[in-house]
């Protein structure tokens, strides 16, 4: 997925990784541009994920480690089911209702970095099947972020491609993040 990212907004550390955090999200938003919701829901390629299911995980996954960073994770068990349950759209949750919680979840997590005093600020990570638990900055928080939502971005695009076609520069181009380029200039 091309990552748009805006400039202006890496002038320090906490802006770019809040900038590159947020280029991410954009190509899961942006997965589903234009989709119905029997298409959002598809499952289309080898993947048993939905662009609906990414979505879902992509938004729970982000207020669930915002929880975890806060010390407001709650029963072991009950973090287990919802994990499990993320990749699972309830019927009364579509693209528009997931979106807009996705958007909610990316402010909190936007305010509370910015809240920080210094991203080396420590919190403490419960043992988890995917995570061995300890001390984590929010540094860490922040790039684990990146990292998780980029690889699921990617992931988004091959489900996408395989429903119309349509590639990651396709969806750039079309939901106006950028301006298609002159690509004339490439045949000099």
């Amino acid at each position: 997925m091309p990552v748009i990212v805006n400039p202006e907004a890496c002038q320090d550390e906490r802006g770019a990784l809040l900038a590159y955090l947020d280029a991410q999200r954009g190509g899961i938003r942006r997965a589903v541009h234009g989709l119905t919701e029997e298409q959002a829901r598809s499952t289309p390629s080898a993947s048993a994920l939905s662009l609906s299911a990414l979505l879902k995980h992509a938004l729970m996954g982000e207020r669930g480690w915002l929880a975890t960073a806060r010390g407001t994770v709650g029963d072991p068990k009950e973090q287990m089911a919802e994990w499990e349950d993320s990749f699972r759209p309830a019927a009364d949750e579509t693209v528009e209702v997931l979106l807009a919680r996705y958007e909610e979840a990316a402010r909190e997590t936007d305010a509370a970095l910015r809240a920080l005093p210094s991203l080396d600020a420590t919190f403490e990570a419960p043992r988890y099947p995917w995570d061995e638990g300890g001390t984590r900055t929010w540094r860490w928080l922040v790039l684990h972020m990146i990292e998780e939502i980029a690889r699921h971005a990617g992931h988004a695009d091959v489900i996408r491609e395989t429903i119309d076609g349509k590639g990651a520069f396709d969806l750039v181009f079309e939901t106006g993040a950028m301006p298609e380029p002159d690509w004339s200039v490439l045949e000099r």
